[in-house]
């Protein structure tokens, strides 16, 4: 109750999209390669700014 206002870290951010875009590649492989490669690089550069952040 108390955290529902609570805003989420700039680490839990990434963190989220970074499993966004890795559910979105995934889904995408099946019937476009080009676009799901593309949501792949995407989910690594996201994956990068988490490790600078560590």
């Amino acid at each position: 109750m108390f955290g529902l206002f609570k805003k989420k870290s700039e680490k839990e951010v990434l963190q989220e999209k970074y499993q966004k875009l890795s559910n979105e590649s995934f889904k995408l492989s099946t019937t476009n390669r080009k676009l799901s490669d593309q949501k792949a690089y995407e989910a690594e550069e996201v994956m990068k700014q988490l490790e600078k952040l560590k």
